[in-house]
């Protein structure tokens, strides 16, 4: 503000620390959000598997027929995540900067909730262009990157993501150089069951086995490997909607997330990750540890068939978020079963 406050931070950093709060960090206030889950009707199932899937940042696909609230709620994930510090309001900002898209004087404050169309091409989705600048996934950084109808978009669109939805960073190569942008987001997709969207209505869908099967395929294996939690839903009944008692709003459910995710990162404050999501393959059976009530649910699955080896590794994942959840040291029995219910007849096991 000053000469006097310059001379100040010249002499002592510690205070140049203390003069820049150039905005609030505190607390969200509810008429702070736009999409409130107070407001969704019905669909416990799918509000508990949302809240999983940000406690632990876990990918989540959901799949049901239209009018269900998949949109809707899907809208709802900024609203129950943590409020960014100050350090990734400075790293969104720069994104958008170099984008273009960032006014002068502007602050960005909220979390990025990012739905891009179907008809997105890959250079719009990755980013590119003559003169490289940052797609879809980059502005998603530390928010979400909602894909509605993902059977809609084209499929080499879609399977750009791979690599960036593994390394969250996305490189770009030119004949002067290599461009590389940030590209850590909570990816959320919705989709239809078939081209009608009635299946497994079978007095209203139309569809053939074959043109199902088909549509579905339309989203890779692949893909589906990068993604944690896949969640069925069921249209809402008549009551659901006209149920008038007062719902838990999204203001309160955050408060849980935020408690979940203390408990990740206190965990993991020696290791290079931060949620449960981005275990490798060989920290899971360490930093997861199952009971053997647990082990005997997931040996169960196996002799079945309904578990593959993949699949136990992103139960795991999704059970110790779980455990996370209810305070738990060691990933029990009950935390194990519900993992294994969002596992959808479409994913890999």
């Amino acid at each position: 503000r000053n000469l006097t406050e310059v001379l100040q931070c010249l002499i002592d950093e510690a205070k140049l620390h203390q003069l820049i709060e150039p905005w609030n960090t505190g607390t969200k206030q509810d008429d702070d959000i736009l999409y409130d889950l107070a407001d969704l009707k019905g669909q416990d199932l799918m509000k508990r598997a949302l809240e999983v899937a940000v406690s632990g940042m876990h990918n989540i696909l959901l799949s049901g027929p239209p009018g269900s609230g998949k949109s809707m709620i899907a809208k709802c994930i900024p609203g129950i995540m943590p409020e960014l510090s100050f350090d990734e309001k400075i790293e969104i900002m720069k994104i958008y900067s170099v984008s273009g898209q960032l006014k002068q004087g502007e602050v960005i404050s909220k979390r990025p909730f990012r739905s891009p169309h179907n008809t997105i091409t890959e250079k719009g989705l990755i980013g590119g262009g003559l003169v490289p600048k940052p797609g879809e996934i980059s502005l998603a950084h530390k928010g979400v990157l909602f894909l509605d109808e993902m059977p809609e978009f084209g499929k080499n669109t879609i399977e750009v993501m791979r690599q960036p939805m593994e390394e969250h960073k996305v490189a770009i190569s030119r004949l002067h150089g290599v461009y590389e942008y940030p590209a850590n987001f909570m990816l959320a997709g919705a989709m239809n069951l078939c081209p009608c969207g009635c299946f497994p209505d079978y007095e209203k869908c139309k569809c053939s086995p074959n043109q199902i099967r088909q549509y579905q395929n339309r989203i890779s294996q692949a893909i589906l490997d990068r993604i944690d939690i896949h969640v069925s839903v069921s249209p809402i009944t008549y009551d659901e909607l006209q149920d008038k008692k007062k719902r838990e709003s999204s203001y309160e459910v955050r408060k849980r997330v935020l408690r979940t995710q203390m408990i990740q990162r206190e965990r993991y404050r020696k290791c290079s990750v931060q949620f449960n999501s981005e275990l490798e393959n060989k920290e899971v059976k360490e930093l997861a540890r199952v009971t053997k009530g647990g082990e005997d649910v997931l040996a169960e699955e196996f002799r079945r068939g309904r578990l593959s080896a993949r699949g136990y590794l992103k139960t795991c994942r999704v059970a110790r978020t779980i455990a996370d959840m209810e305070e738990e040291q060691d990933v029990l029995e009950r935390h194990v079963m519900e993992a294994i219910s969002y596992r959808s007849f479409h994913s890999d096991k």
